[in-house]
């Protein structure tokens, strides 16, 4: 595959699509997703109708695969948050390891109409003229994307993982991260300004590791991370507020849930102006230089809050239920984003969903396929065992997925 790969695939996406049936008014829906040398798929042409996808298989086959083709269709690093150099098919370990091309490329129908998107990773001439290197590129209906927030105007997709089955065990970078993506679903912009506020941080970390005070620079980066990080901060609080109300309503037979943000900024803002929480973060990174410093970390910021989730109908933090009550509490949260979103952006979210039926009783899935189909999304499920779903036998696209290649399942 050459460089221009990427372009092809949009290009040919949107030139040839795929026969339209019925579509769910307001939905946004994959009508053809396409694939090339894409983890353990050479070449993959999946034309697809508006009902959720269903993915069976053994483990290792692929399934997995084919929804991280799909979240490489947002901003991001996919869900297995997955270097760019590590997706190609050809890719092959050690530190002499070259990055093999890849591309996604899929044909959307939203309700503004229909879009063609492509992303990969593709050679690129360096900028001082001398040889080539890979860079990913994102074409929207054939043209060159500015970068790949781009595909954040288009695609809304959240997902769910086996590795995300710990979520309130684990550290609280990975509620952020979660918590940023359902941002991202209602705001666009929200992903620039994490990105931002991160680079900022991290420049402004390299200077004062390297000794390098200089109050001008310092300053600057500061107010970068103050403007983005307040920003980003009353985006996720407006969206913790939201997400709270809906949650505490239940979703079936899924646990009740509250939830809230906890940081310093945070409290912040609760109570002052979003441009006084500014000048007051501002002031303290000044004044914390040395200490971050010593520290070799940036002590205060919004990189430092955390999403607090409680079991509601038994009264306990999410994180002391069982493995089978978190991942419930975790579904319900979805799903009420989900609703959310789908007010908020008029359409639902596209749901990606990694071994979904594990620790669901029947109850739970039935309630669950019942919730994907109310909501209108085109929901991407993967499990070993298709009994597990059989009731959705009729109203879902059933395929078998084999060593990278797929049948109708």
């Amino acid at each position: 595959m050459n460089g221009g790969a990427v372009h092809a695939l949009a290009r040919s996406s949107a030139s040839a699509p795929p026969p339209m049936s019925a579509a769910i008014a307001g939905a946004m829906v994959i009508r053809q997703l396409r694939l090339t040398e894409f983890r353990n798929y050479s070449r993959l042409r999946l034309e697809l109708d508006a009902t959720p996808v269903l993915l069976t298989g053994d483990n290792g086959a692929g399934k997995t695969n084919l929804l991280e083709a799909v979240s490489f269709l947002t901003p991001g690093r996919g869900l297995r948050r997955a270097r760019l150099d590590e997706v190609g098919r050809r890719a092959r370990g050690g530190e002499s390891a070259v990055a093999a091309p890849w591309a996604v490329a899929a044909t959307l129908d939203l309700p503004e109409g229909r879009v063609a998107i492509g992303t990969g990773l593709e050679a690129a001439a360096n900028g001082d003229g001398e040889g080539t290197a890979m860079r990913r590129a994102v074409r929207i209906d054939g043209r060159n994307a500015q970068s790949q927030l781009a595909l954040g105007q288009h695609v809304v997709a959240i997902w769910l993982t086996p590795q995300l089955d710990g979520l309130w065990t684990g550290g609280p970078g990975d509620r952020r991260r979660f918590l940023d993506r359902m941002v991202a679903a209602f705001d666009p912009n929200h992903a620039s300004s994490v990105a931002a506020y991160e680079q900022a941080m991290r420049q402004r970390a390299r200077l004062l590791a390297e000794g390098k005070l200089d109050p001008h620079w310092l300053t600057a980066l500061e107010d970068t991370m103050a403007r983005h990080g307040v920003a980003l901060s009353v985006a996720r609080l407006d969206l913790v507020a939201r997400l709270d109300q809906a949650a505490r309503l239940g979703v079936g037979p899924f646990p009740r849930a509250a939830l809230s943000l906890a940081g310093e900024v945070e409290g912040w803002i609760a109570g002052m102006a979003a441009l006084d929480a500014e000048d007051r973060l501002r002031e303290r990174l000044a004044g914390q230089r040395r200490i971050d410093a010593e520290a070799g970390a940036t002590t205060i910021g919004p990189h430092r809050c955390d999403l607090v989730v409680r079991h509601l109908d038994r009264d306990i933090p999410a994180a002391q239920g069982s493995t089978g009550e978190q991942k419930a509490v975790l579904v319900a949260i979805v799903l009420a984003h989900a609703r959310l979103a789908a007010i908020a952006r008029g359409r639902p979210p596209l749901l990606l969903l990694d071994e979904i039926a594990a620790h669901l009783d029947a109850t739970k899935r039935a309630a669950l396929f019942d919730e994907i189909e109310a909501l209108g999304s085109q929901a991407w499920m993967t499990g070993t065992d298709a009994e597990l779903f059989s009731t959705l036998r009729g109203r879902a696209q059933f395929f078998r997925v084999a060593s990278g290649d797929l049948s109708p399942g």
